[in-house]
């Protein structure tokens, strides 16, 4: 939320692109249709949505169980890489967990790159399918395997399913275009307009000395990423405890798990998934919890409470 400063500075930032538009229009139209033509492109181009571009599948190790699935995804809304010696910008969407019947749990994550840095890695895909596997242990702490396989399509990967999961809407196109089209979008504050505009005049005398900075081919960063931008709060792991409870005969009978929850009001936050081998908790952008049973459990007897006074969540399950 801006300051009521800041907003000042921002309204008077407006007013002057506004005003000095109407000058340049007056005085130099040539300059004003290049750059209103330059806005329009660049406006069309940051509400272009995502486009699928690869599918990788390949297991999470720690879990000893379960595939994940990256859907690689070409998005001109993600920066440019200016300079090899910077963080490759990359743009991802919130994890979605779900289960096959009889083939176990799986996750998709979407992670959205350039066109550019895609069309340069055309070549040696490889690279960028490691970049995508090495984001995901970063990002998310996961211990996933090296080894993949190249897949034409992964669960849950509609051009809807990555909208949604990427945090991308699209708005309806009017019919008839306004003869001005202006848009701030990330790299487009006034002030930075304010400075392309008052570059316009000068722009002729500069083109002679202006510097091109070629990046050469073989100077590329595997290991340099920066998220850009993202639609999920990366879930923590929150404390609990597994216990089986025996009989007075020490014979096991079940399993209790105690989860501490100090960040959830209400039962109806939590979304408690069962099999006869682990069980997931998730609370939505908050807390994330797959665990494995030591024992194989008869998961129909399985029944949780949540003690809203403690924030504490026990979920009892019997033994077969």
């Amino acid at each position: 939320m801006f300051s009521t400063g800041r907003t000042e500075d921002v309204f008077r930032q407006v007013n002057q692109v506004w005003s000095m538009l109407d000058d340049l229009s007056q005085h130099d139209p040539a300059a004003y249709r290049s750059f209103i033509e330059k806005q329009m492109k660049e406006g069309a181009e940051f509400s272009a949505p995502p486009e699928l571009h690869s599918c990788l599948c390949t297991g999470i190790v720690e879990l000893k169980k379960g595939s994940l699935y990256i859907n690689i995804c070409s998005w001109k809304r993600v920066p440019a890489p200016q300079d090899p010696s910077r963080p490759l910008p990359v743009c991802a969407g919130k994890l979605e967990t779900d289960t096959n019947e009889g083939q176990g749990w799986y996750t998709v994550l979407d992670v959205a790159l350039n066109p550019a840095v895609l069309q340069d890695c055309e070549k040696d895909k490889a690279e960028v399918y490691m970049l995508a596997l090495s984001f995901a242990q970063q990002q998310f702490g996961m211990r996933v395997s090296q080894q993949y396989t190249v897949i034409n399509c992964s669960p849950k990967s509609s051009p809807d399913d990555l909208y949604r999961r990427l945090g991308f809407q699209q708005w309806a196109i009017a019919s008839k275009q306004p003869d001005t089209v202006f848009l701030f979008t990330a790299s487009q504050t006034p002030a930075a307009l304010l400075q392309q505009i008052s570059s316009l005049r000068s722009e002729k005398q500069d083109e002679d000395t202006a510097q091109i900075i070629c990046r050469p081919a073989d100077l590329k960063k595997k290991d340099l990423i920066q998220v850009i931008s993202t639609t999920f709060v990366e879930p923590q792991k929150p404390e609990y405890q597994l216990e089986v409870k025996t009989d007075t005969a020490g014979v096991p009978r079940s399993m209790e798990l105690t989860v501490e929850l100090p960040k959830v009001c209400s039962m109806s936050d939590c979304q408690l998934s069962i099999s006869k081998e682990d069980v997931l908790l998730e609370v939505e952008d908050v807390y994330y919890l797959l665990l494995e049973f030591p024992k194989t459990v008869n998961e129909d007897t399985a029944s949780a409470i949540f003690n809203k006074k403690k924030q504490r969540l026990t979920l009892t399950v019997d033994l077969p």
